[in-house]
């Protein structure tokens, strides 16, 4: 009788730690051989550490027999757009299981982002395997974002997630009737805690994330309390995604600091993207001195949550990172948004996989500019989260109607009896004109988005009236 081998695919060191978390609650039953394939899908995976390089990966690597590198399998290619050629599979299959000693092994796979490569190109190369997906985030939330094959999507059997948002359902692989299946909170919370660097280092850590600023921020920046704890201010380098400019993104980045800053916290901690320019934290630590506040970079390679462990901040501040929700459900901290709206206005197109992050995090999380909102604000429960349902679907349909073309129904109530102000920010007119959705133009004028003369006599009245004012 053949053994059994589980292939498990991880491109972040939060998605191996969820790995890990699911095999310590045993939501994976017992196999012949466990292997913890890497995959570093940075632009230049050349010069960026990968998962195995993580500090606490080796925490994580005791629940594996093996760890493999699917950058080295398929070298020269890189990760995000390989694919094995439908006529190679067998060829590619073979290769990979003498590389990886798999002989005639069964094989089973759990993977994350299916849509896409690497996880889409796993599955293709071992044809007939059983997969399962586990969600990285909170984009799990959100629809499908691309048309999986069949022949891929019925093979998928769960989809594991953590509890970011209590009470709401997550989307993606609906299409397949894929069952989703909760990763106990306790179980990643104990990954976590294996994660955070040796007590040895606790010290250092706490210095460099607590207290000490540059020497040019030094002189003018109030002393903190000895017992103060710091504002954590995250950075997503949203300008690397498309979605704000360079200049946009400091800009936020300094509102950040302001408003921590106006809640009166004057002992801030900056995390930065690992990617993100270094000039970026220079001015943040020249802004917060200005405001009389002392700001520190805690610009070594960890988790946030490893962060969250070891800091206890008082205030974590971002934009729509998956870490606010991890720091309010699972640490009780107190979080806060900026600029939701900016984004979700600029964001496209509508069907970008980052808008249902984004609409989640606008939604349930408080302005940092609204004091008492911040203040006041808890982590909502399971009613509040079910209450988004039908926000949810809306979003959803309206962004992928060919993939979830059942969620309309829901949609269509949704959006006759919620449209508001408040809630027209997560639609676009056009988009639900297109799809003959309620808040579309009316019947009458609805040709005006698909009539090119029309848009070219706009675009000439709009470029008179601008050189009129000049």
């Amino acid at each position: 009788m053949p053994r059994t081998t589980r292939i498990f695919c991880a491109s972040t060191l939060y998605g191996a730690a969820t790995l890990a978390a699911a095999l310590d609650a045993g939501l994976f039953s017992p196999v012949d051989r466990q292997l913890l394939l890497i995959t570093n899908n940075s632009a230049t995976p050349e010069t960026t550490p990968s998962v195995d390089a993580m500090p606490g990966f080796a925490a994580v690597r005791d629940r594996f027999d093996e760890v493999l590198s699917w950058n080295e399998t398929i070298s020269p290619f890189h990760p995000g757009g390989w694919a094995p050629r439908a006529d190679d599979v067998p060829m590619w299959e073979r290769y990979v299981r003498l590389l990886w000693n798999l002989g005639d092994d069964e094989v089973q796979l759990a993977v994350e982002s299916v849509q896409v490569n690497p996880a889409l190109a796993l599955c293709q190369l071992f044809t007939g395997a059983p997969v399962d997906v586990y969600a990285d985030g909170l984009i799990s939330y959100g629809p499908t974002r691309d048309k999986i094959d069949p022949l891929v999507g019925t093979r998928i059997g769960r989809l594991l997630h953590l509890d970011l948002v209590p009470g709401l359902t997550p989307l993606l692989l609906t299409e397949f009737d894929v069952r989703p299946e909760l990763v106990p909170a306790e179980a990643f919370l104990k990954v976590l805690g294996e994660l955070a660097e040796p007590e040895s280092e606790l010290a250092e850590f706490t210095r460099a994330s607590g207290a000490l600023g540059s020497a040019g921020s030094a002189g003018s920046a109030v002393p903190p309390a000895a017992d103060e704890r710091p504002a954590l201010l995250l950075g997503q380098y949203l300008s690397a995604l498309g979605i704000l400019t360079d200049a946009e993104e400091e800009g936020l980045h300094l509102r950040m600091v302001g408003g921590a800053v106006a809640l009166g916290h004057r002992t801030l901690v900056f995390k930065p993207h690992p990617t993100a320019p270094a000039r970026w934290s220079r001015l943040l630590e020249d802004r917060a001195a200005e405001l009389g506040a002392r700001l520190s970079v805690l610009d070594r390679p960890v988790l946030a949550e490893v962060a969250f462990q070891r800091m206890r901040p008082a205030l974590v501040v971002g934009c729509f990172s998956t870490a606010l929700f991890t720091a309010a459900g699972f640490y009780g901290i107190p979080v806060a948004r900026v600029g939701t709206d900016t984004l979700l206005a600029r964001l496209t197109p509508y069907q970008n996989s980052n808008r249902v992050p984004l609409t989640l995090a606008d939604a349930l999380l408080p302005d940092l500019a609204d004091r008492a909102a911040v203040e006041a604000w808890s982590m909502p429960g399971a009613e509040q989260g079910a209450a988004l349902a039908g926000l949810l679907a809306a979003v959803g349909f309206a962004m992928q109607p060919k993939i979830h073309p059942q969620l309309r129904g829901a949609a269509e109530e949704y959006l006759s009896r919620h449209l508001s102000p408040r809630t027209w920010r997560y639609f676009k007119r056009r988009r639900l004109t297109s799809l003959a959705l309620p808040g579309a133009l009316p019947a009458q004028l609805s040709f005006i988005p698909r009539n090119a003369t029309v848009r070219r006599l706009a675009r000439r009245a709009r470029a008179l009236s601008r050189a009129a004012k000049r």
